[in-house]
This record gives structure tokens, C-alpha cells and sequence, in this order.
């Protein structure tokens, strides 16, 4: 693996040391609901990923859910060349895939095929990665995730900027004829990660990135306090670190 990219911030508050991450689990995992694992390796791999050791995390948790976040994650927030961060994803996305093809009821393993292969269609264009057929692909892999777990807020989050991210680039009636996509079901997802995971930052984040897309100025105001609120919280690790660096940038370029 190649030298990546260090966690640039202060990491005493989210080592998570001995007992703290099976303690502060559910906290951690509210957005995905993954189980707490019960390999050592992985203990240690989800230890190195919540720290922002990402390239640990890959290297301990080869072939799993964790080391398809890790790359994903690591690749949204910290990779700097724009080829690498496709590199990057295409990589989440094989380890997502192999794992799901192998576990069809992985619930996580569905959700980072999606996540994956999202910022990956957000890295080459949402029109060439709907040419490509990347749509049905994620709508897919977000549908089975729901069917199985409706409470999944991440995944929710992501059905929502799902449905956004087509209409911003489609239009609206395209969108519906084509992907089955419509403002109302963007904003119900949205609606629904924030009521299953108040205090995520990435939740409101997402959501307020939505509302621009599908509307515009008009709901400005709205989608400003989502960013305030999700820049005013605590990190409960390194992504959500990242993702309040990431709100308070967005506030920044107003």
C-alpha cells in the first residue's frame, strides 16, 4: 500500500483504548447499526478506522466491511490527487462487492458498495456514472440495505443525496421517467436519517447539500443551520471530525 495520508487532527479523544469502543459501540455505530465483531483482528482494524488510522485499518481488516470504509472514508477526506481517490473508490467498491457476494444478508457490506461507488460517481461525473450505469446499481444496493434494515440512517442519508444528485443533474422529470427519483422522497430520506441520528454531522450535512441541489437558494436559510448545527458538534471520531471540518468549510464559502 502506498504512504497515506496522516489523520491531521488530535487523536487522544478518539483512540477509543481497551474497553471504550465496545462502550461507546452503539454510539459509534448508530449511523450503519454494524455489529460489535467478535474477531480480534477486527476489534483492532474498527479500533485504527474510529481513530483515523485508515491505512491500519485496511491492512487488519483485509476483505471486510471495515476495509472498504476505511478506503472510502480515507478517500472522501484526506486523498489529495484525484486519481488516487478513484483508485480509491474502485478499490472500496471490489472489497464491497466480493463481501456481498459472499454474505448476501451483510448488511454494511450492500451500504459501502454504495457509498463507494457513489463518491466514485461524484469523482468521474453523475452523468458519466449514470451512462455507465452506476445509478441502478447504487439504488439497488441502497434498496437491499433498506429492505433489510429501514433504520439504517446512513443509508437513508444516502438514498436521499441519491435522489438529489440525479434531479441537480437530470432535472426533475428526467429523473422521475428515468430513475424514479422525485424531491419528495429526497427529502423524506433526509428527514428520516436526522430523526434515527440527530447528533451524526454528516446526516445534516448531506441533508443541507440536498436542499441546494433540489432547490436552490430558496431553502438557503434552512440548509445554512443544518450546516451550524452539524459544525458546532463534538466528533465522536475521526470522520465525524472531518465531516465538522467539512461543515464549517461549507460555511466558510457562503
Amino acid at each position: 500500500m502506498a504512504k497515506w495520508a496522516k489523520f491531521p487532527h488530535d487523536q487522544k479523544s478518539v483512540t477509543h483504548a481497551g474497553d471504550a469502543l465496545k462502550k461507546n459501540w452503539d454510539a459509534l455505530h448508530k449511523g450503519d447499526n454494524e455489529p460489535y465483531p467478535k474477531a480480534a483482528n477486527l476489534i483492532d482494524a474498527w479500533r485504527a478506522y474510529h481513530a483515523g488510522n485508515f491505512a491500519e485499518a485496511v491492512e487488519t481488516g483485509e476483505g471486510t466491511v471495515v476495509a472498504a470504509k476505511a478506503t472510502a472514508i480515507y478517500a472522501t477526506y484526506l486523498e489529495a490527487k484525484d486519481s488516487a481517490k478513484v483508485g480509491h473508490y474502485q478499490t472500496a467498491m471490489e472489497i464491497a462487492d466480493k463481501l456481498r457476494a459472499k454474505e448476501e444478508k451483510n448488511i454494511n457490506a450492500h451500504y459501502q458498495f454504495a457509498y463507494a461507488a457513489g463518491r466514485y460517481s461524484q469523482s468521474i461525473s453523475i452523468i458519466k456514472a449514470l451512462k455507465a450505469g452506476y445509478g441502478g446499481k447504487i439504488k439497488s444496493a441502497l434498496e437491499t440495505v433498506l429492505k433489510l434494515d429501514p433504520k439504517h440512517a446512513e443509508a437513508n442519508t444516502a438514498m436521499g443525496a441519491y435522489h438529489a444528485e440525479i434531479i441537480d443533474k437530470v432535472g426533475g422529470m428526467v429523473g422521475k421517467l428515468t430513475y424514479g427519483v422525485s424531491k419528495d422522497a429526497a427529502v423524506e430520506h433526509f428527514e428520516k436519517a436526522l430523526k434515527l441520528t440527530p447528533q451524526s454531522p454528516i446526516a445534516h450535512i448531506e441533508y443541507a447539500n440536498g436542499l441546494l441541489m433540489l432547490f436552490g437558494d430558496k431553502e438557503m436559510d434552512k440548509a445554512t443551520k443544518l450546516y451550524e448545527k452539524a459544525a458546532n458538534m463534538k466528533g465522536k471520531d475521526a470522520m465525524e471530525i472531518l465531516d465538522i471540518e467539512m461543515a464549517k468549510e461549507e460555511l466558510e464559502d457562503e
